[in-house]
Formats: structure tokens, sequence, C-alpha cells
């Protein structure tokens, strides 16, 4: 084996043992329409299925901060040997998109610092959280890669083994605007190790973040896929969901072998009449954004009939691990779910 082949990293499935899960605590009340008090029993939620089998790493705005939580996580029952904080300033708590994308290779691990932009300059008031692993660069305690251009975590989605799904909506249409698909390719295999890129087309209508991958598909292993699917002709999301679950089924991975593709149901949930910008509008909610931790898997859920059988769909795939449903109803007024707020470091 060269050289060059033994130091290439590559980024790993989410399934793959994980030394921590990093959050961000909720302090910001603007995006959440006066929900922020549901969302941090959300979090302890998340934070109590996680930390027995990993680490919790946790972003707080300081030591008074760092001192309340603490004491709510232990009247919660949350062992605090298992949680680390990291005080540091930080606008929001979509850490999957700001936050470190962790590589391996045969020496072990890294992280590459991708440039964050307010998804597309859509939000000015987030392009401070693009600096905050620069100022934890240190305390994370592994070689920081620096990737020159814009990536959030969850406009990428990795089978372990060099494949990785995109959407052309996202990174073509409203990032790194100019480079083309075969530029592209070529950052994501120089960094995160990619030799096959697999483009959908569009993510889901009415998504801030202009077709990120963890709404619409999801590597469960290395050569199978969950893929949301509308089955109603009359929804938004029903011809761009379509497409998408052909483009997988007639996809191969970086061996050339096909994939085992499964269509994953679709909540249907709509904002509250009157709520802000958000007026009755369909929520670009789905199943998969689900999260992998070590033994327990955190499936978005959203008071709807297709819950259930979303769960258990995505436990037929992990059936040796507990899959935990969290209601992501509050949490979609931010614009995202439980794949969006977390992100693991492999061991």
């Amino acid at each position: 084996m060269s050289e060059e082949i033994k130091n290439k990293y590559l980024m790993p499935g989410e399934w793959e043992t994980h030394l921590a899960t990093w959050l961000a605590w909720p302090n910001d009340d603007d995006y959440f329409g006066n929900k922020i008090e549901d969302i941090r029993k959300v979090y302890f939620k998340i934070i109590k299925a996680l930390h027995k089998e990993e680490l919790v790493k946790l972003l707080v705005l300081g030591e008074d901060e760092e001192k309340k939580i603490k004491n709510d996580m232990e009247k919660e029952g949350i062992d605090l040997t298992k949680i680390i904080f990291y005080r540091t300033k930080y606008v929001d708590v979509w850490i999957r998109d700001y936050g470190p994308i962790f590589v391996k290779n045969q020496q072990g691990l890294a992280w590459v610092k991708f440039n964050y932009d307010g998804y597309g300059g859509k939000f000015p008031e987030l392009f401070p959280d693009n600096k905050i692993f620069l100022h934890l660069n240190d305390l994370i305690n592994h070689k920081m890669i620096k990737g020159e251009v814009v990536l959030e975590g969850g406009a990428i989605d990795a089978n372990g083994k060099g494949t990785i799904l995109t959407t052309e909506e996202c990174l073509l249409e409203h990032r790194n605007f100019g480079k083309t698909k075969e530029e592209n390719n070529l950052f994501l295999s120089e960094l995160l190790g990619a030799k096959n890129v697999i483009w959908l087309n569009k993510g889901l209508a009415n998504d801030h973040t202009d077709g990120h991958i963890d709404e619409v598909a999801r590597f469960v292993s290395p050569s199978k896929i969950l893929c949301a699917y509308e089955d109603d002709a009359s929804n938004k999301n029903f011809e761009r969901l379509k497409e998408n679950f052909e483009i997988l089924e007639n996809s191969l991975d970086q061996d050339g072998n096909k994939f085992e593709v499964i269509k994953l149901p679709m909540p249907h949930m709509h904002y509250n009449e009157g709520d802000r910008d958000f007026n009755g509008k369909q929520a670009p909610v789905s199943y998969t954004n689900f999260y992998i931790g070590n033994d327990t898997i955190l499936v978005s859920i959203f008071n709807d009939p297709n819950d259930e059988k979303a769960m258990e769909i995505i436990k037929a795939c992990f059936p040796d691990r507990e899959v935990v449903g969290i209601d992501s109803r509050d949490l979609i007024y931010g614009g995202g779910a439980i794949h969006c707020i977390t992100q693991q470091e492999p061991v």
C-alpha cells in the first residue's frame, strides 16, 4: 500500500463507533418562536439517551449557564462525568452545519474546518458561528484540515467506504457559486475521501438549507440507503422525492455495486397559522433526519400517523440498537431537527 493511500483521509459512516456526540445548548429564542423551554427539554431527552454509551460534548455560553445546566442535569439523572462542557460564544444550535466534520486514516483522526456562510448568505447574523471551532481547535486535540470552500455537514452523507450523497440544489445552485460539479467532486475527494459522489437533484420544499441531503436520503450501511418518499401526488415533495428515489435505484457504489434503496414514508406538518413568516406553510420535515448513536437511534417524529411506521423501518436497519422517537415539532421552527443539532466524533 502506497504512503499516499495510507495517509488518505476518509469520512466514516455515522454508525461507526463514536467517542462523543457534539451539541450546542439552545440559548436564543429568536428562531424558536417562544418555544425555548420546550427545546431545552428535547435536549435533555437527547443527552439522557446518548450519554450512557458515549460522551456528550456540549457548547455553552459561559460559567453561569454551565452551572445551571449541570444542576438541571443532576435533577434529570444525567451522569455529569459523561458530559464535557466547552464555554464559547456561538449564535445558533445547528452544530452539524458549522461544526467539525471528522475524518480518519491509518494514522488516526482529523477534522475538516469548512467555511460556513449562514446558508448561502441568507442569515448574516449566523456568520460568527463560522469561527467557533477555530477557537476550540486546541481543545479538540486532533489535526485540523482547512477546507477553503463552503460546506455544511447536513449537505453530505457518507457510507464510510468512499461514497458520498449530496444534492445539486444545495452545492451547485446555492453554495460556492460558480464551482462546477467536477470541482465539487474534487474537494469532496481531497478533503473527505470521496471516490464516488451521488448527486440527487432537490431537497424538500420550503427548506431554508436549499436541499440538505439529511432531509431526503441517508446511508444506514455501506450498501443500504433510506430514501424519503411521498405517496401523495398533490404534495409539493412528490415529484422531487420520486426523482431522488429513481436516481438512487440506478446509482452504484464506489466498487460498482448497486444499493439497496428503501422507501421511508413522509410526515406531514404545517406551521401554525399566524406564526411569523411561517403562517401555515408546509414544514420541511422528514424521518431521514435521524441520528445514529453507539447504541441508540434518535428519530425525529412529528405526531404523525407515519411516525410508528418510519421508526419500524429504521429499527429493522439497526436491530441491535434502541430506537427512540424525539418529538421535533418545536425544533423545526428553528429550521431543523435531531440530525441537524448533533455531530458525531468517531473513536
